[in-house]
């Protein structure tokens, strides 16, 4: 009887804490969805109105100055960006409702001015903070706050990008290395689809591409080849990683952070008009496009990724992955060609794979991958994906993001990333 009366108690509680979760996310994922349609819309409006006006871009050193400025007002000069949102969750350590004003607005003067950055991290950020808020003010307790923040990171990569699955995966894997929070996954699932639906409720088109060509027939030798892409790609990674840290460490040498802003804003601008082009200026999106059609520069992977530098070490904001996916798209469609595997289909498949080296995400990059592209080329973009995660190493984005299993050996090491 009294085991009965036990498991019957235990079968209510969990309804119980079903029935909360379940309504707790849904109210993230349309708060956050809401905030999300604007940052993209603004977003949008101020890549727009760059490209319009080419002559903008000669106050993105002001605007440095400016978004420097607004931190310190704010007294947020020591932001870590997205490395808090995971310090938080791995943690608990407090997030600040602050962060999500001041990521939107000074993303929205990086983008809008020219600096080389994404978005996605700034959602993470937006989500992650506003939803750290809300869970502080229905006083959840210590565990429950992680949960609500991964579900205001789900919702926010969610309803900017428009891939509700990877952005639930993300949440719960970029955290630990090696450990996935389960416990979160139906309030993320809950969360991310929110925050889908409400962005497409204001017309906001999820992120996707076309692959051209088709998916050639799986052979040994295309297996070869993909896991060659693969081993590429994760050498590119790395080398994205350590780009971005080393020009941070040169800025660190300048004390005055609007200086550094300033200064960073001006090196922008000479890179651009060395280059001749603006296709390096803003997240990018139209030339990932034109490398998924085929279409891509040689050198266009290597300057994505020292402007990107430039423009974040400086202390602009926005974030590394789409840039990632630039890197990624640009140098696949290069080296899918010379090895055999189609331009295209090499775009897709570094996109996948760079963004799994960066982030340390392999299941998180295999589903983000079908979302983007369709599952037809999905064993091609695993296996890319597999040897990138592999032989990436420990270098990874985020500094705060921890490797808990050695990538190597089924063991605990518990280590930061490079």
């Amino acid at each position: 009887m009294g085991n009965g009366l036990n498991e019957l108690e235990g079968a209510l509680k969990a309804i119980k804490s079903f029935l909360k979760w379940a309504a707790v996310a849904a109210v993230v994922g349309i708060v956050i969805g809401i905030v999300g349609v604007a940052f993209h819309l603004s977003v949008e409006a101020a890549t727009e109105l760059r490209t319009a006006a080419g002559w903008l871009i000669w106050f993105l050193p002001l605007g440095g100055v400016a978004i420097v400025r607004l931190y310190k007002k704010a007294g947020m000069e020591k932001d870590g960006g997205t490395n808090f949102v995971l310090e938080a969750v791995r943690s608990n350590d407090p997030l600040n409702i602050k962060t999500a004003p001041l990521i939107f607005i000074s993303t929205v003067i990086t983008h809008l001015f020219g600096g080389s950055s994404g978005r996605e991290g700034a959602a993470l950020q937006i989500g992650g903070s506003i939803a750290s808020f809300l869970g502080k003010k229905i006083n959840l307790d210590e565990k429950d706050e992680r949960i609500i923040t991964m579900c205001g990171m789900s919702a926010g990569f969610s309803a900017l990008f428009g891939t509700p699955l990877a952005a639930v995966i993300f949440s719960m894997e970029v955290v630990s290395v090696g450990v996935m929070y389960y416990s979160a996954i139906v309030p993320c699932v809950i969360s991310a689809v929110m925050g889908a639906y409400v962005a497409s409720l204001f017309s906001v088109a999820p992120t996707a591409f076309t692959l051209v060509g088709g998916v050639p027939a799986i052979s040994v030798m295309m297996i070869i080849r993909a896991a060659v892409l693969g081993i590429l790609c994760a050498g590119v990674s790395i080398l994205f990683c350590v780009i971005l840290k080393k020009v941070h460490k040169l800025y660190d040498r300048i004390p005055d952070r609007a200086a550094a802003a300033f200064i960073g804003g001006v090196i922008v601008i000479i890179l651009t008009y060395i280059v001749g082009t603006r296709d390096y200026n803003g997240a990018g999106m139209d030339v990932i496009n034109r490398a998924v059609a085929g279409e891509a520069a040689p050198e266009a992977f290597i300057l994505k990724m020292i402007f990107t530098a430039v423009t974040l070490g400086a202390g602009f904001k926005g974030g590394e992955i789409v840039p990632t996916l630039f890197v990624g798209a640009t140098f696949g469609c290069i080296a899918g060609g010379i090895l055999g595997l189609g331009s295209s289909l090499g775009a897709c498949m570094g996109m996948a794979a760079l963004f799994c080296g960066v982030t340390n995400c392999p299941v998180t990059s295999l589903i983000l991958s079908i979302e983007l592209f369709g599952a037809e080329g999905m064993v091609y973009y695993a296996i890319a994906c597999a040897v990138a995660y592999r032989l990436s190493g420990y270098y990874g984005l985020y500094s705060s993001q921890k490797i808990v299993y050695s990538k190597q050996k089924p063991e605990f090491i518990d280590k930061k990333t490079l």
